[in-house]
């Protein structure tokens, strides 16, 4: 079966970036999804960006992870989408959701993991944007 895939603007793609973290672990949170959200009204990479394309993005994830080789395809539309000066933002912004339920699942570590390698990001500068994201995201 062949899978076609959609192009995706470079906001998209930091949106797919962090979709594809809340969905590793096989369900998307609340407190995720409302991270996603505010993350998309609020930083200024989505100034333009049309909120009503994040159901799409997300479908587009969703169904590239019920294919065997859907993860390779989603981190190749990424990298496609992404000038390499985003590939740090999407990591960061992926780390945001992944810390926005106070705690980072296998899974989602095993996503960010990969995610680290496929956009070539450097593992002191990672390190950096994991601490900062789970300061960020603390609770009492």
């Amino acid at each position: 079966m062949t899978l076609e895939l959609p192009s995706l603007s470079p906001c998209d793609a930091l949106v797919a970036a962090m979709v594809a973290v809340s969905a590793s672990d096989a369900g998307l949170r609340t407190s995720e999804l409302v991270a996603i959200e505010r993350i998309v009204d609020h930083a200024p990479v989505f100034a333009d960006y049309d909120v009503g394309r994040i159901r799409a993005v997300s479908q587009t994830v969703l169904t590239l992870f019920e294919h065997e080789d859907g993860l390779d395809a989603l981190f190749g539309l990424i990298r496609d989408a992404l000038p390499q000066p985003l590939h740090d933002t999407a990591y960061a912004l992926a780390c945001d959701v992944a810390a926005a339920d106070t705690r980072i699942g296998e899974t989602e570590g095993e996503l960010l993991a990969e995610m680290r390698h496929q956009l070539d990001i450097d593992r002191l500068h990672a390190a950096a944007i994991e601490l900062s994201a789970r300061a960020r995201h603390r609770t009492l």
